[in-house]
Formats: C-alpha cells, structure tokens, sequence
C-alpha cells in the first residue's frame, strides 16, 4: 500500500517508478490541469508538479482522480467541484485565490474544459482579475483525430450529439456542410443510433469511431456509417465519434460556368436567391457566391435586388 506522505517538507512530493520527486512551489491562481484519458502512465510531468504543489486539487469525483494520485503517490488535498455544486463552490474558490493560493482544476479524463463544467470556474476566475494557467496534456478529441485517418487541416469538434433524434439529425444537417472533420463525443448506449441518422442526413461520408483511446481495448472503426455498423461487436467505454468533410466539388467547376449559372439565375432572382441556388445545385459556399452574383449585376448595370 502506497503511504501518503506526512510531514510537512513531504507534503508536495510524488513518486515516479519508486523515485521520489519534489515540486517546486506554485505562483497563485487556477491551473487548468489535463489528466489521462485512460493510461495514467500519459499524465506530463508538469502535471505532477502541479498537483503536488498545489494547495488545493478540484475535481469532478474523488473516486477517479484519488487513482491518480495513489498511482504517483501524490498528498493532495481533493476537493468536488462539478455541475451540481459549482455556484456554491466558485465564492469559495474565489477566497482561495484571493489569499494567494493555488488552485489546480481537473476532470475525470483529458482536459478541463471540454465538455466539462471547469469552463464556468475559469470564466469567473478571469472576470475577478485573477490568475488563470494551463497545464496541457491528452486530449480525447485530438488523439481520436490521429487515429482517424480524416483530414486534420480542419476540424470541428461539436461536444455531445443531443440524445433526441430529430435534433441530432437536425444538428448533423447544420454541421454537415461545414468544410472540416466533424469530432464529436456519444455514448456507447446512442452509437448505433448515431450513425443510423449519419447514414439518413450525410449518406457515406467516411467516419471513425475511436473506443477506450489508450486503454487496454482500444479500438478504431473506420469505413460509411453503414460500414461501421456492421463492424460493432462491443458496445462499451468512451466513444469519440468522427465525421468526414463533404467531398470539394469545387474544383469541378470553372469560373465561367459558375458566372454562367450565377447570370441565368440572375435573371429571374435577386442577387441573394440567385447566389443560394447556385451554391446549392453546385455544392459551393453560398458566402463566395453572393459576392460573385452582386459583381455580375453590378457589371451588369442592375441593382442589387
């Protein structure tokens, strides 16, 4: 059994592999801290040091992050801070701060912030004039983007999908014709659901799902929504859930066609409908075409209908 340490010189030690480390002491104010997504062999070493300096450690449920702390014996003084309890705990916290404390903030897995309440205790840590640092470390959607093998020029991550099906179709609709690989997190009981609506609203666009990301049973799932369905065999663990950008038509189209297709419509619409048109039957940003139609009617002599 790992004995904590207790003497005050040892308060702010931790042990990597039986080595005994001491960290040095901490500036005031709220460390945003990253903690493992599954391997806790992956936290950083600056993520040591800052919980074991710190005066205080919040956290989202003591039974998860006491593991962590065990794992490196680490003393640290663990306090709740969650959804729930938030509007209580922030005055408090706010005392801590305002004494000249360090406060490091972290949640069950990878990095406060993400989809996680710390983002309300950071906000009104910095509204108060008060010190905010960030320890970086795993991040769920960032190493499912690795594993993905989808475009990472650009990507979007979105947080849940809502549980209700016409509003996550009608979400999957509105994130659908954004230009980036689309990130999400599900949970395992509304995957199959999710990918059935992926199916419906985006037709086979290639996704991935990435499940237990570090951990002991890893697993990535790449093809169609349709595809992956069929691959599911284990419904369990923590899903991020990775969508495709749409196919560039773009490149498809020469300019002189679009100002073709921007004139015929012209002439019978306003700039706006005409622009809407022709970006939908092309698959083009309606944006770039409503500067291109108002060229073509000024050019034109018309006004701006």
């Amino acid at each position: 059994m790992i004995q904590y340490p207790k003497s005050n010189a040892e308060r702010n030690a931790y042990t990597i592999d039986g080595k005994q480390f001491h960290a040095p002491a901490l500036e005031p104010g709220l460390y945003l801290t990253a903690t493992p997504i599954g391997n806790l062999g992956d936290i950083t070493l600056r993520a040591l040091a800052t919980l074991a300096g710190a005066d205080v450690v919040l956290c989202e449920d003591t039974r998860i992050s006491r593991r962590l702390l065990q794992r490196y014996a680490i003393g640290a003084s663990l306090q709740v801070y969650h959804d729930h309890n938030g509007a209580q705990m922030r005055p408090r916290i706010l005392e801590w701060l305002s004494s000249g404390k360090s406060v490091a903030l972290i949640s069950d897995a990878g990095m406060p912030l993400v989809s996680d309440p710390g983002f309300k205790l950071a906000a009104f840590v910095r509204d108060q004039n008060l010190p905010v640092h960030v320890v970086p470390g795993p991040s769920a959607p960032i190493a499912g983007l690795a594993l993905s093998g989808l475009p990472s020029d650009r990507f979007l991550f979105a947080g849940f999908l809502p549980t209700k099906k016409q509003a996550r179709r009608t979400v999957l609709k509105e994130l659908g014709a954004v230009r980036a690989t689309l990130i999400f997190f599900e949970s395992a009981k509304r995957l199959k659901s999710a990918l059935a609506d992926i199916t419906e609203t985006l037709g086979e666009r290639p996704i991935a799902v990435t499940r237990e990301i570090t951990k002991l049973h890893e697993e990535v799932l790449c093809g169609s929504a349709l595809e992956v369905t069929e691959q599911l065999t284990v419904l369990k663990g923590e899903i991020t859930l990775l969508i495709g950008p749409p196919e560039d038509n773009a490149a498809s189209y020469d300019d002189a066609e679009i100002a073709l297709a921007l004139r015929a419509a012209l002439a019978t619409m306003s700039v706006g409908k005409a622009a809407s048109s022709v970006a939908k039957s092309h698959g083009l940003s309606r944006q770039d075409l409503y500067q291109h139609a108002l060229s073509l009617r000024q050019d034109d002599g018309g006004d701006h209908g």
